[in-house]
């Protein structure tokens, strides 16, 4: 499967990357910003570059590819406008773009509470929430992983998986079990046309989503 990870350069699209590069069922073609950011790109393993900026045009981006992981965030350190033009019109962009071109599936990294933005964060899950409703209306098969608190603990290949937590929990989970459970959601039909929230747990990747 040919598989453009957009915010390739960011934490956990590295990740992806990375696992997708050693996956012998995958090839991963890396979308970013900045060219100066392919060398790293290539030293994961990503079988090509494409560059583009979310907040112009991705029009082509997608072309030819099987499958797209949506990565991509302004960031913690940017205001509500950069928020909005990346994780929001950015991503509803590559959604319509995908569904032109032909892609297959669309895996969306979301958040807890995209439902019912509040709080601090209240901005940016508004945005992300918006992002998944365009997703889910776009008419391509899709899969949104909605997280909890995203760590940087090392992976252990062990999930909980729930269409919704009730509203106390608090836990987290790392990025690189956070990775996986994307790329997993590839070829697992059991979540296409499925939204589901994610955190650690004790159950394996793949058992927790072959029973949502």
């Amino acid at each position: 499967m040919k598989v453009l990870v957009a915010g390739a350069h960011g934490y956990t699209g590295q990740l992806l990357v990375e696992m997708l590069a050693n996956d012998s069922n995958h090839e991963a073609y890396a979308m970013v910003r900045d060219y100066t950011q392919a060398g790293r790109m290539k030293q994961l393993g990503a079988q090509q570059i494409i560059t583009a900026d979310l907040e112009n045009n991705v029009s082509k981006s997608p072309k030819g590819m099987d499958a797209v992981l949506f990565a991509a965030g302004a960031g913690s350190k940017t205001g509500p406008e950069k928020t909005l033009a990346v994780d929001q019109v950015g991503a509803k962009k590559l959604i319509d773009a995908s569904r032109v071109q032909g892609v297959r599936h669309f895996v969306m990294l979301s958040s807890m509470g995209a439902d019912n933005p509040d709080g601090p964060d209240k901005y940016y899950l508004e945005a992300k929430g918006a992002a998944d409703a365009h997703l889910r209306s776009s008419g391509l098969p899709y899969t949104i992983v909605r997280t909890g608190s995203l760590t940087f603990d090392k992976g252990r290949g062990l999930v909980e998986i729930k269409e919704k937590f009730n509203d106390q929990e608090h836990r987290s989970i790392s990025r690189e079990d956070t990775a996986r459970v994307m790329i997993a959601s590839l070829t697992e039909e059991n979540v296409k046309y499925k939204t589901f929230e994610l955190l650690s747990g004790k159950e394996p990747i793949e058992k927790a989503l072959k029973k949502l």
